[in-house]
């Protein structure tokens, strides 16, 4: 048991879980978009996921002149060559990949990463909007292998179960940052808690989950999506209990493992 939950550790903070969560989530919509998503789709993704999130927590650590206060970026940190070679072998089979998958993803894609270019540019001005950048983010990279291609015709309740993901995404963002705040001060990086205060990031995740909860509500009595949606439900569920249990969940970084887990969820819809 002890192995396995290092093995974990590891897997957490190679950021392999999140890519883990971002390929299944990008399956869960190919199949309530039918928009199948291919290998080369989600090898594209969880290439192009791992590389923005390695690369954030690169340059994180970079920026740190003593040793990091948290345990991913000490490894950041103590790895920073070994990774940043890695990172540039991804980027070169992330090109690779350009060449296999279809069009219309391939366009997507290539406003997705101005996107991206956009955000690391100018993230350091707008150091409060962080979270919100990233969450919208991963929904479009999230939703892009399916979208892109599908011939479904988009209803309101497609959008609100969009809407719903990109929620979770905030939501889990939120927490992490409010999990990290006092590191985060050590080490002079910035996230929404630390801008805008403890009492706002403490609102916003309730208004969120709260929100969340209501539009789960909404499509089950209204809208044609209803599992898909209570899925998404569920996960926002997993993420109100481990803001409820935070004392509990921050010893040795449980939140990281369930949060990230949280990502998994829809996974038990493709086995249904």
């Amino acid at each position: 048991m002890r192995r396995a939950i290092q093995v974990y550790r590891l897997f957490n903070l190679l950021s392999l879980d999140v890519v883990a969560g971002a390929i299944v989530c990008a399956l869960f919509f190919g199949r309530i978009f039918s928009g199948s998503v291919t290998p080369y789709g989600w090898i594209g993704l969880g290439l192009t996921v791992w590389i923005i999130y390695t690369t954030d927590h690169l340059r994180d650590a970079n920026r740190i002149d003593q040793e990091a206060s948290t345990g991913r970026h000490r490894f950041h940190q103590l790895h920073f060559a070994t990774l940043l070679s890695v990172v540039g072998v991804a980027i070169i089979l992330d090109a690779v990949s350009l060449f296999f998958i279809r069009k219309q993803v391939l366009e997507s894609g290539v406003i997705l990463a101005l996107a991206v270019a956009v955000y690391l540019i100018t993230q350091r001005s707008l150091k409060f909007l962080k979270e919100i950048f990233i969450a919208i983010l991963y929904t479009c990279g999230v939703l892009l292998p399916s979208v892109s291609v599908t011939k479904v015709v988009l209803s309101p309740t497609h959008y609100i179960l969009i809407f719903q993901f990109a929620i979770l995404a905030l939501i889990n963002l939120f927490i992490f940052s409010w999990f990290d705040r006092e590191v985060d001060k050590q080490d002079n990086q910035y996230s929404f808690v630390t801008i805008v205060g403890e009492r706002i990031t403490r609102r916003s995740i309730w208004f969120l989950l709260l929100m969340e909860a209501l539009l789960t509500l909404i499509q089950w009595v209204y809208g044609e999506l209803k599992i898909p949606s209570l899925c998404l439900g569920m996960m926002g569920l997993m993420l109100l209990l481990i803001f409820v249990f935070r004392a509990s969940m921050a010893k040795d970084d449980y939140y990281r493992f369930f949060g990230d887990g949280v990502f998994l969820f829809p996974g038990i819809y493709l086995l249904c």
